[in-house]
C-alpha cells in the first residue's frame, strides 16, 4: 500500500539524491586523504614535519653565524680540532707549558688566576724543582710573626698566582675604567669556550665602514658589542719558547688557550681516564650478568611448580 500511493520517478528521486549526495562525500573524502598523503609523503610523518620546522628555527636562531643579533651577541666562532676534544683525548702538555708562559710574559700584567695555585703545575707541565723556583721569584706577604707584624717572604708550591693589581679599584684605575676578568674559569664562563677565547685573541681587526669606535676602545667582531677595551697584545715573535716553536700569532693564542682550559679543568685527563676503566668494567659486568641470568637462572625460570596435596 506505502509504494502504491508513489509513482515510480517520484521514488527515483530521493534515491539519486541520496547517491550524488553519497558520491560527493566519498569524492571529498577521497581528496582529502590524497592530500593528506601527498603531505605525509613530502614530510614522512606529522612529527617529522614538526621536527623539520623545529630544527630549522634552531639552526637560524643557534647554529647560523650571521643573524639579527650578531652585533650585540658577537660574531660565532668557528669549531677549531683541538687536541683534547675527543672523547679519549688528552691535553698537550707542552703546549700548556708554552701556554703558561705566554701567560707569564704576556696576560699576567692585567689578569689574574685566583683558583690556581704554583703546586698544580707540577707533573702537567713543570718539574718540582721548576715550580719551587719560580714561586720563589714572587714576595708573598704572611704573618703575623712574633711582634705582630707583617712580612714578606719567597714564594711556596702552595701558593696561588699572585694578582696582578691588590684590589679592584686598582684595576680599574690602570685599565680605563675596565676590569680585567680573572682567567681561571675563563673558558667555562664564556659561550663557545676555548674556541671563543682563540678567536678573540686572533680577532682584532680594523672597523669596517660606517663603524665608530670610542676613543679607548678596539674593535674586535667576537666580542660582544664589537668594542673591546683589549688591545692586540699578541704579535708574530713576542716571546721566546724554550722548545724552539716559532712563536707567531695563531701560535701563542692556541697554547695559552689551551693553557686556560687545563687551569678551568684540572681534573680534564684523570676524568676521562676514570670514565674509560668506568666504561670497560661495566661492560665486563654486563656481559657476565647476561651469562649468568640466561645459563645460571634458566632452571629457575623454567621450572613448574605444582603442588600435590597429601592423599588420605
Amino acid at each position: 500500500m506505502f509504494v502504491s500511493r508513489f509513482s515510480r520517478p517520484a521514488l527515483k528521486r530521493p534515491l539519486q539524491l541520496l547517491s550524488q549526495s553519497s558520491f560527493t562525500q566519498a569524492r571529498c573524502s577521497f581528496s582529502t586523504a590524497t592530500s593528506s598523503q601527498s603531505t605525509l609523503k613530502a614530510f614522512g610523518t606529522p612529527a617529522a614535519a614538526i621536527a623539520l620546522i623545529l630544527g630549522g628555527g634552531g639552526y637560524f636562531l643557534y647554529a647560523n653565524p650571521i643573524h639579527a643579533n650578531m652585533v650585540d651577541e658577537g660574531l660565532h666562532p668557528a669549531a677549531y680540532p683541538w687536541s683534547h676534544k675527543g672523547p679519549l683525548s688528552s691535553f698537550d702538555h707542552a703546549s700548556i707549558r708554552r701556554g703558561y708562559q705566554v701567560y707569564r710574559e704576556v696576560c699576567s700584567a692585567c689578569h689574574s688566576l685566583e683558583f690556581v695555585a704554583w703546586r698544580n703545575l707540577v707533573g702537567v707541565s713543570h718539574t718540582l724543582d721548576e715550580v719551587k723556583a719560580m714561586a720563589e721569584e714572587v714576595e708573598y706577604t704572611d704573618g703575623p710573626n712574633d711582634q705582630g707584624e707583617m712580612y714578606q717572604r719567597p714564594g711556596k708550591p702552595s701558593d696561588y698566582f699572585p694578582k696582578p693589581y691588590p684590589n679592584e679599584e686598582a684595576a680599574r684605575a690602570g685599565n680605563g675604567g675596565a676590569l680585567p676578568p680573572d682567567l681561571s674559569l675563563m673558558i667555562k664562563a664564556r659561550h663557545g669556550g676555548a674556541d671563543y677565547v682563540f678567536a678573540l685573541l686572533t680577532g682584532y681587526v680594523d672597523p669596517p665602514a660606517g663603524v665608530e669606535i670610542r676613543e679607548g676602545l678596539n674593535y674586535n667582531p667576537y666580542f660582544p658589542g664589537a668594542a673591546i677595551a683589549m688591545a692586540r697584545l699578541l704579535y708574530d715573535g713576542l716571546v721566546e719558547y724554550e722548545d724552539g716553536t716559532p712563536a707567531t700569532t695563531s701560535q701563542m693564542a692556541k697554547d695559552v688557550t689551551t693553557f686556560l682550559s687545563w687551569a678551568a679543568e684540572p681534573e680534564h685527563d684523570d676524568r676521562k681516564k676514570m670514565g674509560a676503566k668506568a666504561v670497560v668494567i661495566l661492560s665486563i659486568l654486563t656481559l657476565l650478568s647476561v651469562w649468568i641470568k640466561k645459563n645460571r637462572w634458566a632452571v629457575l625460570k623454567s621450572r613448574k611448580i605444582v603442588y600435590a596435596p597429601p592423599r588420605r
